[in-house]
Parts: structure tokens; C-alpha cells; sequence
């Protein structure tokens, strides 16, 4: 019968972190403030063209309101977070695939019909949009164990 291991011996193991507060935060602030400026700008600077400002930004503002939520998705694969630790990292990153399958999916079966209120602005951006989740869920894929 072998003797048990001293605990000078044992290998040291990593306290377990809690998950940060700030960092939470900041990722839900992002994603929410691009949710914002998507819908804010389909519904009242597309059509009107005003405010000027953002009205010339033209398809960056594509590029601006959905990078916050992909940026935000990304913060919030971080291990200090609760999507990035345990089962949330499954669960982010099930769910940004899905997502960016369903977008696509969405795009091609409603191209003719163009009646999907966002995905008609759009255009062939919505396969850039859908292949940004997917590239979030990666980024999910990396931090799984």
C-alpha cells in the first residue's frame, strides 16, 4: 500500500477566480450599445438621412453598430465573465453559431422576398454579419476545456 503524498509534495493548483464585475459589464454595455445603434439607425437615420452626421457614414455604420456587439460578445468570452468559464462558454458559443447559421439561412431564404426588415437593408452584408457570429462562437471554441 503506497504511503499518501505530503502536501509539500503535491503540485499547486490555481485558485479559482470569481467573475469580475467590470468586465461582465462592459461586454453586456457593448453588445447592448450595438444592438442600439443598429436599431437606431434603421429606424431613423436609413430612411431619413438625418442626422447628416451618420447619414454619411453610409454601410459603416453596418460596420459600427455590429462590431460593438461582436466586440462585446468577444469581451464577454473572457474566464472573468460568466459566458466564459464552465458552461456559459458552451452556451456562447452554441448560440453565436446558431445565431450566424440562422442570419445566413434567413438571408438566402427571404433574398427574393426582401420583407425581413433588417436583412433587406443589408444586402450581401448579412453574410458578413452571419459569418461574424460564427467567428465569435470560434472565439468561444478556443476558451472551451
Amino acid at each position: 500500500m503506497p504511503k499518501p503524498r505530503s502536501t509539500a509534495s503535491r503540485p499547486e493548483t490555481a485558485a479559482p477566480t470569481g467573475v469580475k464585475v467590470l468586465p461582465t459589464a462592459l461586454a453586456l454595455l457593448l453588445v447592448l450599445a450595438g444592438i442600439a445603434y443598429v436599431v437606431y439607425y434603421v429606424t431613423a437615420v436609413y430612411d431619413d438621412q438625418t442626422p447628416k452626421r451618420l447619414a454619411d457614414l453610409g454601410d459603416w455604420n453596418w460596420l459600427i453598430g455590429f462590431g460593438l456587439i461582436f466586440l462585446g460578445l468577444a469581451l464577454a468570452a473572457r474566464p472573468s465573465t460568466p459566458l466564459g468559464r464552465g458552461r456559459g462558454v458552451v452556451v456562447g458559443m452554441l448560440g453565436c453559431f446558431l445565431v450566424g447559421l440562422i442570419w445566413i439561412v434567413v438571408y438566402y431564404v427571404t433574398s427574393q422576398d426582401a420583407s425581413v426588415p433588417l436583412v433587406s437593408e443589408l444586402g450581401n452584408y448579412n453574410l458578413i454579419v452571419g459569418v461574424g457570429f460564427m467567428a465569435v462562437g470560434f472565439i468561444y471554441a478556443t476558451h472551451w476545456e
